[in-house]
């Protein structure tokens, strides 16, 4: 399958008109999650154990929660290279988000401390998806902000197989990640479940972990009730900017590499060589004719998979902000990918040059691989352990500084009608004799 070709060479920024949109996942999806949503608030686990044997053809009627028996036998049963590779991959997750930053010092100005507070969330809610993969990986990258952040307790959801279980990968990793309990369940009603408890799965207080469409619209329609970590993480994202020195094979390999993760995603090239972009296409369909996965590259590509000709690089930067995807790579030389950062704008990550291909940041690199997707790039950024973090800022005023600002706060207050506000400043001026209280 043959990427379809966008041409808009000879076109001038911003493109935005001239690109596909996202398609949002529209009434039905909405009407659906909504009345999942709905059932498992008033029903609990039973609603639970209801859509999950009617969705998901699976029956859970003897438990939600993963025995920690299991958990063990799963964590000792794994090859040694694989729990060794997710050891790896944990401390450098760990690592990275530990070094994200630290709080401010106090603010101390005319008088007046703020302290800053940060206090983590004391419940968080994972979710990793299941049913056409399994992902070890995303349980440890959302756990460990989790754990930096101070989380005391970290709930995981995961849609079990046809089977009723969870994969061994996938409960391993979430021993690595101190994960606390594991739910067999997935969904929009695993969404529901974290939100608003049931005898089995208490109420968390965050909810992180990309989805599909489902997912995705079920953790809109709780934001509110729960926090929702991140952006709404949804189907899987890349435009790969390729100059004309780019090999062809990595471009294509790379593009197959997000589009696999199956539908609803988006695979694009943005390249001002044609010949590139041809020869890439090429590539794209013979490994798409032999994967294993074909029906899920077919049904990515069918929709979203495009070769996209611009004039220059700065035209290919200003196409990739329109898309703000949620993996971008710069597949040109290294000093002018270090170049093009300047231009990059909206984007969940960026990978530079050819030997740093995005499946590098999906497993290893320690930035998060929970990233924004359908544009919420624009404004939103990976998952972060600020995510699982409150700020409440403290402030202590002097009476030296009340004398200086406190009239300014009875002029506000007046302002807007407010005179309870002014008279609280006002009292406090008279007890200083500044003023005469009213």
């Amino acid at each position: 399958m043959p990427l379809r070709i966008l041409d808009l060479r000879g076109s001038q920024p911003p493109f935005d008109a001239a690109l596909p949109r996202p398609v949002p996942p529209g009434a039905a999806v909405h009407d659906v999650v909504a009345r999942i949503l709905g059932e498992v608030r008033r029903e609990g686990d039973r609603a639970v154990v209801r859509i999950t044997a009617e969705l998901d053809e699976v029956d859970v009627s003897d438990g939600l929660r993963v025995p920690e028996r299991e958990i063990e036998e799963a964590r000792a049963g794994v090859h040694h290279d694989l729990y060794r590779a997710l050891e790896v991959a944990f401390g450098r997750i760990l690592a990275y988000h530990g070094h994200e930053g630290v709080p401010p010092d106090d603010l101390v100005d005319g008088g007046i401390s703020v302290r800053h507070l940060t206090r983590a969330v004391e419940r968080a809610g994972i979710y990793a998806p299941g049913g056409r993969a399994r992902y070890p990986s995303t349980v440890l990258m959302c756990a460990a902000p989790a754990r930096v952040a101070g989380v005391t307790s970290i709930a995981l959801c995961v849609p079990p197989a046809s089977d009723g279980r969870v994969d061994a990968a996938t409960l391993c990793a979430a021993s690595i990640a101190g994960v606390d309990e594991v739910y067999r369940v997935g969904g929009a009603q695993a969404i529901a479940a974290m939100a608003y408890g049931t005898r089995s799965v208490p109420a968390v207080d965050v909810i992180a972990g990309p989805g599909n469409a489902y997912v995705a619209e079920a953790k809109r329609q709780v934001a509110g009730v729960v926090g929702v970590a991140s952006a709404f993480a949804g189907p899987s994202e890349i435009v790969i900017v390729a100059g004309p020195s780019a090999p062809a094979p990595f471009a294509a390999i790379d593009l197959v590499v997000q589009a696999e993760h199956g539908p609803d995603g988006l695979a694009w090239l943005v390249s001002w060589d044609a010949s590139l972009a041809e020869e890439v296409s090429r590539e794209v369909d013979r490994i798409v004719s032999g994967s294993s996965r074909r029906a899920d590259l077919e049904s990515t590509l069918a929709t979203s998979g495009i070769a996209c000709l611009v004039d220059g690089p700065e035209e290919a930067l200003a196409v990739a902000n329109a898309i703000a995807p949620e993996h971008l790579q710069l597949m040109v030389p290294d000093e002018e990918g270090l170049a093009l950062l300047d231009l990059v704008q909206n984007a969940g990550a960026v990978f530079i040059g050819d030997w740093s291909p995005a499946s590098v940041g999906d497993y290893i690199a320690g930035p998060n691989h929970v990233l924004p997707t359908n544009r919420t790039a624009r404004f939103a950024s990976a998952l972060r352990a600020d995510d699982f973090r409150k700020h409440v800022h403290a402030v202590r005023v002097t009476p030296d500084a009340l004398r200086i600002l406190g009239p300014h706060v009875v002029t506000l207050a007046e302002t807007e009608g407010l005179p309870a506000h002014a008279d609280s400043v006002r009292l406090r001026l008279a007890a200083l004799g500044e003023a005469e209280p009213r």
